[in-house]
């Protein structure tokens, strides 16, 4: 009987992990992807869209389309895993048994958890919301910009400084930027969460006269009278708040008892596999490991997911399947230039000096994805 395979999320890492597992076991398998919309996102678009880089279109496609003919798609919701049962409960009342089960269900944006946010900010870590700031900095003239992040941690960690930068640019090609202030809002003691990539970039806001604020951890958004205010007391207020809303893991994993406070899957760091269930593995932004949550890291994740299923269902050792911790994003500075972001459990982050040919390399990687990753052929 064929070993029964269902992948929870058709993201990168749920898509590439879907394919390598039919690829390597055949029809020792039968491999099922649920997804609750049919439609893949390449989400690290949103950002180029909210500065009107690229076109929402070519965001999305039918995850149909991504995946191997073998590979069953499901277009509907989990609303609860079974752990015991080893059985997934669908929203249309389906309930689908499986095997081995990957979570690949991502993260979800949760702004109302910060009074005022909805009302008073505007972000790019949805479609929608790229969209709306697109328009809205079209109709900018001018005045104080916030750009915070409202909670740690969130998805795609170089987006927010990527947006500062990338914004200054394009403030400076509208003819206003000597009419706008920007203020970073960090949570943290410096631009960004990894310090060595921080140094980097703190001396290209000083450049830039992007000004940066440490220790804003957001509390509160009065929306009428456009002010901000901090854990720690201080208080800004602005023309325009672009805020990364706060995140947790979605609410199937918190009602089905297999996350931790925040939602966040509990992952073996080398297996991939829950901490408390075997046949449970998890991929991506939905599990609590200590590493960057984006579409890099479950890239570099599903196919150890995979190798590791295809050694069970075979019978083979595992000894060569297990995860590094390895992660490499871009960093776009503005002005046609880039850098990079690369690690692993046990070698610290190495950032080189932003160039012309890491921006050309990222938007190379943008326009390649679709024929490349979701299928396996770059992994």
């Amino acid at each position: 009987m064929a070993a029964r395979v269902v992948v929870l999320g058709g993201g990168v890492g749920g898509t590439l992990v879907a394919n390598l597992v039919s690829h390597q076991l055949g029809a020792k398998a039968e491999v099922t992807v649920v997804d609750p919309t049919g439609m893949h996102v390449y989400q690290p678009g949103f950002l180029y869209v909210a500065l009107g880089k690229a076109d929402p279109w070519w965001l999305s496609r039918s995850e149909r389309t991504l995946l191997r003919k073998e590979v069953n798609l499901v277009v509907d919701g989990a609303t609860g895993i079974d752990p015991e049962a080893q059985a997934v409960h669908l929203s249309h009342g389906d309930v689908l048994h499986y095997d081995y089960l990957v979570l690949s269900t991502g993260s979800r944006l949760v702004p109302e958890e910060i009074p005022g946010l909805v009302e008073g900010s505007q972000e790019f870590y949805s479609m929608a919301g790229a969209q709306r700031l697109r328009e809205t900095l079209r109709h900018f003239n001018g005045g104080r910009i916030l750009i915070g992040v409202a909670g740690i941690p969130y998805k795609c960690p170089p987006a927010p400084v990527e947006f500062a930068l990338m914004l200054e640019e394009y403030l400076r090609h509208r003819g206003i930027r000597d009419k706008t202030e920007i203020n970073f809002l960090s949570p943290l003691n410096r631009v960004f969460t990894i310090e060595t990539t921080s140094k980097l970039v703190a001396p290209i806001f000083d450049e830039r006269g992007i000004k940066l604020t440490t220790f804003f951890n957001v509390e509160s958004v009065d929306a009428g009278k456009r002010v901000v205010n901090s854990l720690e007391g201080e208080s800004f207020e602005y023309d325009l708040l672009v805020a990364v809303p706060p995140h947790r893991g979605q609410k199937v994993i918190s009602d089905s008892g297999l996350g931790d406070a925040g939602g966040w899957l509990p992952t073996n760091r080398g297996t991939l596999e829950h901490e408390k269930y075997e046949r449970i593995f998890a991929i991506g932004d939905g599990t609590n490991l200590p590493i960057s949550k984006s579409g890099s890291t479950a890239h570099f994740e599903a196919p150890v997911v995979a190798n590791r299923i295809a050694a069970k269902v075979n019978g083979e050792s595992l000894e060569n399947a297990h995860y590094e911790g390895r992660v490499m994003c871009f960093l776009e500075t503005g002005n046609g230039e880039a850098t990079t972001i690369r690690f692993t459990y046990d070698k610290p982050p190495v950032s080189p000096n932003p160039s012309r040919l890491w921006h050309m390399a990222k938007w190379g990687f943008n326009r390649a994805y679709w024929l490349t990753v979701p299928q396996g052929r770059i992994h």
